[in-house]
């Protein structure tokens, strides 16, 4: 094989390596961008369900109305648009915030705690809470993945040649983080 024949396969052999890892980059985004979609869909699913339950509650407790105006607020600064993840995700968390303690308002009324309607807006928001969530580990691995192969050599030769940039994780704010680190409390 001549010289010229050995510098044609290491061009053809560096050419395949850009092309394949161009395509990984495109794959990786394309998978993050399917799973921002995911967790769009469930809070959107959790924003509308909202006002049914603030409607239910107020049936039963109309003198929490700062309570029920929290819950509003904070649904309506979730739902504006934003623009970045970091304003989202914090937005996202005041309104779980927000539900948590309309949840804890209920304990003090029997009547709205029993009531049919009530009981299963709470459950569905419940099942978004959780579908929620998995949306959410499911993004982050993505997001994991992509960051990864964008930090490794020689892979990030490529990244920085088509400037493939760095993606955020959605994270839990310090006082989520703090709460799901806690033991279930069962009592009897």
């Amino acid at each position: 094989m001549s010289g010229l024949g050995i510098v044609l396969v290491i061009i053809a052999v560096v050419l395949i390596y850009f092309i394949v890892t161009y395509n990984g980059f495109v794959t990786l985004r394309n998978r993050v961008k399917e799973a921002w979609s995911d967790i769009e869909v469930q809070m959107k699913r959790r924003h509308d369900l909202i006002p049914n339950l603030v409607n239910t509650v107020k049936g039963y407790a109309a003198h929490e109305s700062g309570t029920l105006e929290k819950v509003i607020q904070a649904r309506n600064m979730a739902m504006a648009p934003h623009e970045t993840l970091k304003e989202t995700s914090q937005s996202e968390n005041i309104l779980s915030g927000t539900l948590k303690s309309l949840f804890a308002l209920s304990e003090n009324y029997p009547e709205l705690k029993a009531n049919t309607n009530f009981l299963e807006l709470q459950r569905e928001l419940r099942d978004t809470e959780d579908k929620l969530q998995a949306a959410r580990r499911f993004y982050n691995g993505n997001v994991l993945a992509y960051n990864t192969k964008l930090e490794m050599f020689p892979s990030n030769i490529v990244a920085g040649i088509f400037n493939f940039e760095k993606q955020e994780f959605f994270e839990l704010d310090e006082a989520e983080k703090a709460e799901a680190s806690k033991p279930v409390e069962v009592k009897f």
